[in-house]
């Protein structure tokens, strides 16, 4: 007896899913808009640092030379240590009271905390310019507040526009602004910490103090990372409140007090463009790296 097998034909080939492109409807118009504010702006400002005007030859392409010449550059680096002391003191400062009002506000024993969260929180609704605008009328020594004081005192004090004090002052400023900020941020985060945690160190008999250390701030530590994170850019990009100050203070505050003040009159005073732009990239790269390096340590000590 003659036995048959029969031959399966092969599977056929699974077919690959068509590309679908209807996602990109709607990416399409942000990713347009990125490219036209972000990208092209910050690719044109490489392109300017490469190059040169000159007296003679006009503009020539020079590769790293304005680089070099920003290394050596006394009015650069004096102002980007102005504003690495600026971070050092005032970022501190500002978080921890960020910090503090964001845990008060968070505590049971506080009443009416929904009236102290937006009386924190208002000085950050009030625009930079008019902020600066207020601050510098209290801190004048021959009008406002300042002048007032020290005619009820009958003495000089210290103007907050002397050389100094003028950190400070500025400072001051940047904190009524941005601790409200901050403090939301701390705050939300709070409000994400499931109430099974509170029971459990309520029950293992966990004080106030104990809860906060043991159960509040290790969840802020994400919070914590991108806060400091923002501040520190917004301290290495520090120009609206010195600028705006300047004319009260124009022996103290010069067109090179900041890093971005430096770049702004290299640009709009001196027309020195591609100086500027070179300026303006070194300190996106220094700002960035030490973003990055925050952010780095912050992610590895959450894991752990």
């Amino acid at each position: 007896m003659v036995t048959t097998t029969t031959v399966q034909p092969p599977p056929l080939l699974a077919r690959r899913p068509r590309a679908d492109w209807r996602g990109w409807v709607f990416v399409g118009p942000f990713m347009v808009v990125f490219a036209l504010i972000f990208l092209a702006p910050l690719v044109y400002a490489i392109w300017l640092s490469l190059f040169r005007e000159q007296l003679v030859g006009g503009t020539s392409f020079v590769w790293l030379d304005n680089y070099i010449q920003a290394a050596s550059d006394p009015k650069f680096w004096e102002g980007f240590g102005r504003v690495l002391l600026f971070l050092l003191v005032q970022v501190p400062i500002m978080l921890a009271l960020a910090l503090g009002a964001a845990l008060a506000i968070d505590s049971d024993r506080l009443r009416a905390s929904s009236f102290f969260r937006i009386i924190v929180f208002l000085p950050y609704a009030v625009p930079a310019v008019v902020a600066v605008l207020m601050w510098g009328y209290i801190y004048g020594d021959q009008f406002g507040l300042t002048a007032n004081i020290n005619d009820l005192l009958g003495i000089e004090a210290i103007t907050p526009f002397a050389r100094e004090w003028i950190l400070v002052s500025i400072g001051n400023i940047v904190t009524w602004e941005f601790v409200g900020y901050n403090m939301l941020i701390f705050y939300s985060s709070l409000k994400t910490i499931p109430a099974d945690l509170y029971e459990a160190a309520a029950i293992d008999g966990a004080g106030t103090w104990r809860t906060i250390a043991v159960v509040k701030l290790p969840a802020l530590r994400g919070a914590l990372v991108i806060a400091t994170i923002f501040s520190i850019i917004g301290s290495f990009q520090l120009f609206n409140e010195p600028n705006i100050l300047s004319p009260l203070a124009p022996n103290v505050i010069t067109t090179s007090f900041t890093p971005n003040m430096y770049a702004y009159n290299l640009s709009f005073a001196g027309q020195q463009f591609n100086y500027a732009a070179t300026v303006a990239i070194i300190m996106g790269i220094i700002t960035a790296v030490i973003a990055y390096v925050v952010q780095l340590r912050g992610s590895r000590q959450e894991v752990r």
